[in-house]
């Protein structure tokens, strides 16, 4: 990592910068995943993730919905 942070290269650098976002979307993706089916409110994951609710909605909801998994989008009681 410390190489990638150094490297004087820009498109090296560059492509490194692509690879993590395509990590963190992927992970993303499957923490969300994993707190809906727990249970969790798009609310709570959005307080988590520092977004909005809706930031959250329109990232997952659909793909979710698809899953066949139900969203809730209030807080948890």
């Amino acid at each position: 990592m410390e190489t990638l942070i150094a490297t004087t290269d820009p498109a090296e650098g560059l492509a490194a910068v692509v690879r993590l976002r395509e990590l963190a979307d992927r992970l993303e993706r499957e923490h969300v995943d994993r707190a809906v089916r727990a249970g969790w409110s798009l609310v709570q994951i959005a307080e988590v993730l520092g977004v909005s609710r809706q930031a959250v909605q329109k990232k997952h909801a659909k793909r979710l919905k698809a899953d066949g998994v139900e969203l809730r989008g209030g807080r948890r009681a």
